[in-house]
C-alpha cells in the first residue's frame, strides 16, 4: 500500500464573500472591497472626486475700544467760522446784559436802599473825620421812627448858609418832636433832664440853646464838635421831610470800620 501523503491546503486568503441571500435581499458589496479587497476607501487617485473645501472663516469684527469710527465728511471752513461767530455774538450780549442788570441794580440800590456819603467837614469829630464815608441807609425810617442819637444825613436846609455845593449835611438827632429843649452850664437839657451823652469826647460844653419846644414832626439835630458845627442852633429843627437815611456804618477808612 502506497502511503499517499496529503497535500497542505492554501491559507485562507479573506473572509469568503457571503452567498447571495445570506446578509439578506439587496446587499451588494461596497465598491471599495470590490476594486481592491483588503485596503481601506478609495483615495482621490483611485476616481473618488475630492470634496471641495469651504470657505475660510474671516476675522471677527472688533468690539468696545478697537471698533473704527464711522467716518463722517468734514465741516466746511466757512460752517466754522459761522459757528465761532455766532458763539462769540451770544458770549458778548450775555456780558452786556450782565454788565447792564448790575448797573440798573446798582443805581436802585443807591435810590432806594443804600447809598454812601462823604464827610466834607470836621463837624462830626471825633466820631467821623472829613474823608471818611460811611453808608446810609435810606429805608430805615420807613420801618421805625427817628431815635434820639441816630446820626442822620439830610438834605441841606435853605437857612444853614454853608457851601452852597454842600447839598447834603451829616448830624446826630438830640431832640424829637415835642421835646422842650434848652443849653444849661454847657449840657444839653431835655424835658428839664440833663441828656447823657457817652458820644462825646471829655469835657465837652454845648451852649447857644435857648429854651424852646421842638414843633411836630421836626427834629434837633447837632454835630458831635459842638465848637465847629452849623446845626440846629443857626438853622433850628429840620422837618422829617428833609432827612435822606440813617448812616450805620462807616466804612472808610477800613482800619476805622464800625458801625454808628
Amino acid at each position: 500500500m502506497t502511503d499517499v501523503t496529503p497535500a497542505p491546503e492554501d491559507p485562507p486568503s479573506g473572509p469568503a464573500a457571503p452567498a447571495p441571500g445570506e446578509h439578506g435581499a439587496g446587499w451588494t458589496v461596497p465598491r471599495w472591497a470590490a476594486a481592491d479587497p483588503g485596503t481601506g476607501p478609495p483615495t482621490p487617485a483611485q476616481g473618488v472626486p475630492p470634496v471641495a473645501p469651504g470657505p475660510e472663516p474671516g476675522p471677527e469684527p472688533a468690539t468696545g475700544s478697537l471698533a473704527r469710527p464711522e467716518w463722517s465728511p468734514p465741516v466746511p471752513v466757512a460752517e466754522k467760522e459761522r459757528a465761532r461767530h455766532g458763539g462769540a455774538v451770544r458770549s458778548v450780549v450775555e456780558w452786556v446784559a450782565i454788565v447792564a442788570a448790575a448797573l440798573i441794580a446798582a443805581l436802585v440800590i443807591k435810590a432806594f436802599v443804600i447809598q454812601a456819603f462823604y464827610i466834607p467837614s470836621g463837624s462830626m469829630e471825633p466820631t467821623l473825620k472829613v474823608g471818611d464815608r460811611v453808608l446810609v441807609n435810606k429805608l430805615a425810617y420807613h420801618a421805625h421812627p427817628v431815635h434820639r442819637g441816630d446820626v442822620v444825613v439830610f438834605t441841606r436846609p435853605k437857612l444853614e448858609g454853608g457851601a452852597p455845593a454842600i447839598k447834603d449835611l451829616i448830624k446826630r438827632v438830640i431832640g424829637l418832636p415835642g421835646d422842650t429843649i434848652q443849653s444849661v452850664d454847657g449840657q444839653v437839657v431835655i424835658n428839664d433832664r440833663t441828656l447823657r451823652e457817652p458820644y462825646l469826647p471829655a469835657g465837652t460844653t454845648t451852649t447857644g440853646i435857648d429854651r424852646q419846644v421842638i414843633p411836630p414832626g421836626q427834629y434837633w439835630v447837632m454835630g458831635d464838635n459842638r465848637s465847629n458845627s452849623r446845626d440846629s442852633r443857626f438853622f433850628h429843627a429840620i422837618p422829617k421831610s428833609l432827612i435822606v437815611g440813617r448812616a450805620f456804618v462807616l466804612v472808610w477808612p477800613l482800619s476805622s470800620l464800625q458801625f454808628l
